[in-house]
């Protein structure tokens, strides 16, 4: 147990900040919750266009540094190969960034927007049934994976480039803050990215749990009560924690390939036994509509509802804000995960693989497990609205699995795909907190090291669970995740400063031999045309 590699402040200061916000929450659970929900109305009421800004100029900067010459930057020596295979590598960024979240919203999601469309639609009409399933494709699209991706850029950059071994958020802003990093600052950095990222986890639990409880009752008849709950997060905390301890490629890399392969199982199985031409006619005209009006969505707020007397719905704070600020809280870790993986591709290839695969990979749920629920609700064959409204969203998830043929079949598939989603989550984010509070990486951080963090991700929201205030957790780490704002700005500044400084260094070294050899060849020109017309004067 190599103790002198911990960055101990940083390693206690996240522990402490947890602490100091669950056990108020556990002891004081309604006043806390009071005042974790006020902190968050109040955010993200003065200041969600600020997200919304950023969640545009995060795509827009990544699309530039893709096509610039930063994006030709390659991660490693020239002759260095890729780490991971595209497929693993793919499964790997997807199952890190989306977790069982993914199975929750992909499959339910369109019933909220059904019910409460955006632009002051009429709930339930026809132009709500447009947008209803296309506005969640829109919040998991391209937005989503370009936040995530934008702190790869300068953690790749000094890990894999420069060969700095540290892979820390405050380290990679090192370029701007300059020695400000090596101060109470940098720690501070890092532990609100920790206590963000814990948070965020949290959440993940919340949606993942009682819906792989709901499967489990459906499989074997045992009843969903808080036993359960505890059962199934002790397992996914077991599994996680042997795949966390066993490193990338022993464990993350291959606990993501199964992910995969069940996911793809289960898309197909929705696909080919539900309404396919339903299915790839509504998912392609929901794309097209989110092509048609993707700068109204990704700016739409309702200034007109509080000055103008017009009816306010809530929708941009309570999705597009709350979606981009959630994205905000776990991009470091992502983005960290992501840096981590991409040993051998070009910054480019990191940028539109990151994008790409993780857009169509939730294009592929939210469009046919999604449609599927829609289109039961169409028909009339099953009221999945009404039902959700009665029962709740995980009940109506696992209600929504029993229209298919041999249901209690793809129920028990989908319910091991939720587990295994909930686990290659929690080993992603348990190696980067680990890989966190260390003060280099060279291979893997420590075993020690990896396993505490996969069970302090379960501690604190096992403990919450049972006072039932996961959602306070997640609230508050969204309120505390607002900071992460100004330091993703500090993120692309730093990896534009110190790629950019690299590069004219490599120029100012190279172009003097250039030019020197190009103008030999013109010397070597013009002494032959002379020589030339010296033979021809001899001849005359």
């Amino acid at each position: 147990m190599n103790k002198d590699l911990i960055d101990w402040p940083t390693f206690f200061g996240a522990l402490f900040l947890l602490l100091a916000v669950s056990i108020p929450l556990a002891v004081f659970p309604e006043t806390g919750k009071e005042f974790v929900n006020m902190a968050n109305e109040f955010m993200t009421g003065n200041f969600g266009v600020l997200y919304l800004i950023f969640g545009l100029a995060a795509f827009a900067f990544l699309i530039f540094v893709a096509f610039s010459k930063n994006g030709h930057i390659k991660l490693g020596d020239k002759d260095a190969e890729k780490e991971f295979g595209t497929i693993s590598w793919a499964a790997m960024l997807f199952a890190a960034g989306i977790g069982s979240s993914i199975l929750y919203w992909g499959m339910i999601e369109w019933a909220y927007y059904y019910q409460g469309p955006p632009f002051g639609i009429e709930p339930e009409s026809k132009e709500a049934m447009n947008y209803a399933p296309a506005y969640g494709i829109f919040h998991w699209g391209p937005i989503a994976w370009a936040i995530y991706t934008l702190p790869a850029l300068p953690i790749a950059y000094f890990y894999y480039v420069r060969k700095k071994p540290v892979l820390k958020i405050s380290e990679a802003v090192r370029p701007v803050l300059g020695r400000l990093v090596d101060t109470p600052l940098g720690v501070v950095i890092d532990v609100l990215f920790m206590f963000g990222l814990m948070g965020g986890a949290g959440t993940t639990l919340a949606l993942g749990t009682p819906m792989i409880a709901e499967g489990v009752n459906d499989v074997t008849g045992l009843p969903v009560n808080l036993t359960m709950k505890a059962v199934i997060m002790l397992i996914c905390t077991a599994i996680f924690a042997v795949s966390a301890y066993s490193g990338l490629r022993n464990g993350i890399r291959v606990l993501s390939d199964i992910n995969l392969w069940l996911a793809i199982f289960v898309l197909a199985f929705i696909f080919v036994f539900g309404p396919s031409l339903f299915i790839s006619e509504t998912t392609f005209t929901s794309i097209g509509l989110i092509v048609d009006d993707f700068f109204k969505m990704a700016t739409w707020l309702e200034p007109f509802a509080t000055v103008g007397g017009f009816t306010e719905t809530g929708f941009p704070e309570a999705w597009t804000v709350f979606y981009w600020a959630w994205w905000l809280v776990y991009a470091p870790f992502v983005g960290l995960f992501v840096a981590r993986i991409s040993r051998g591709r070009t910054i480019q290839e990191m940028i539109f693989g990151t994008m790409v695969y993780g857009t169509l990979g939730c294009i592929l749920f939210f469009g046919i497990m999604g449609n599927f629920g829609l289109h039961l609700q169409l028909t009339g064959r099953f009221d999945v609205v009404g039902f959700m409204n009665e029962n709740g969203a995980p009940a109506a998830i696992i209600a929504i699995l029993n229209q298919l043929p041999m249901s209690w079949i793809m129920v028990a598939v989908f319910t091991i795909l939720a587990i295994i989603f909930l686990a290659t989550t929690f080993d992603s984010s348990s190696y980067i907190l680990s890989a966190v509070v260390q003060k280099e990486v060279k291979a893997e951080p420590l075993r020690w090291n990896r396993l505490f963090w996969a069970f302090t991700l379960c501690l604190m929201p096992l403990v919450l669970m049972f006072i039932g205030d996961l959602q306070t957790l997640q609230t508050a780490s969204i309120v505390a995740g607002f900071p992460v704002l100004f330091i993703m700005g500090l993120l692309a500044w730093s990896f534009m400063r110190a790629s950019n400084e690299d590069i004219r260094a490599t120029k100012d070294y190279q172009p003097p031999t250039i030019h020197i050899d190009r103008q030999d060849k013109r010397r070597k020109k013009r002494r032959s045309a002379l020589e030339v017309l010296e033979d021809r004067n001899l001849d005359d």
